[in-house]
């Protein structure tokens, strides 16, 4: 008599995870789970401050990373390719992290440095620098920096080509500096895009600007000042007062 085979039964099929839904989950239960030490961090944890402009629009310093995670939960990170691997005739593949050694009688000590952007794609941005004896503690040091230095960008629509009041741009012209690299940021209208270099787009695309014209000078190849002199372009966007009667017709956003 035949013996009857019996097939294995198939096992379902997992659904795929998603690793960015899984992050902003670990950090909303960081932010839940989180331990204040400061005046502030106890008024946000208490619910007695809600808002990040509240905060920013009285001057108070950001010392936790957790008031960040609390009232902007949906922040996202990236790191800047500041680095440059070992190449011949002196280039390499960029990268995250930049290498830098001591010489000592004990002989070579090697440090990584790394630079981060978070934002939130809606005016909220922070840039951050980190600086350790290996890779994933500089990366980390960068991010809570990052979210240490965050601040408000004021966006609108500033180009003459443009008639929209959504704003996607910058409302007026601004220019950074850092050593001898400088920045000039134009407004630009609708479908332009972010006609800058590479890096600097990662970080105006997370301050939700989706539109703009720039024009560097220097020594743009270190992007570690072109960083810095993009910050400072931002800087003087936020603090820069406009009157009353240029702003609908920059569509600024205040």
């Amino acid at each position: 008599m035949a013996e009857e085979v019996v097939e294995p039964a198939e096992k379902p099929e997992e659904a795929p995870v998603d690793i960015e839904e899984q992050t902003k989950v670990q950090t909303r239960s960081e932010a839940d789970n989180w331990d204040p030490r400061t005046e502030l961090g106890r008024k946000v944890k208490n619910g007695e401050i809600t808002s990040m402009q509240t905060i920013l629009q009285q001057g108070l310093r950001v010392a936790e990373i957790g008031i960040v995670d609390k009232l902007l939960p949906d922040m996202e990170s990236e790191l800047l390719m500041i680095g440059q691997s070992k190449g011949k005739f002196g280039g390499g593949a960029r990268r995250i992290f930049k290498q830098t050694q001591k010489k000592t009688p004990e002989g070579n000590k090697p440090s990584f440095a790394c630079m981060a952007v978070v934002g939130n794609r809606d005016g909220y941005v922070g840039i951050g620098y980190g600086k350790s004896k290996d890779t994933v503690p500089a990366r980390e040091k960068a991010i809570r920096n990052a979210k240490r230095n965050i601040f408000r960008v004021r966006r609108g629509a500033g180009s003459w080509e443009d008639a929209s009041k959504e704003p996607h741009s910058i409302p007026f012209t601004v220019e950074g500096k850092c050593g001898s690299v400088r920045i000039k940021l134009i407004p630009a209208p609708k479908g332009k895009g972010l006609v800058v270099e590479k890096e600097c787009a990662k970080v105006l695309a997370l301050a939700g600007i989706r539109n703009v014209y720039s024009k560097t000078s220097g020594q743009t190849n270190t992007k570690s000042n072109l960083i810095w002199a993009l910050l400072d372009a931002l800087h003087k966007l936020t603090s820069t007062k406009t009157r009353p009667a240029d702003r609908e017709i920059i569509g600024a956003e205040l």
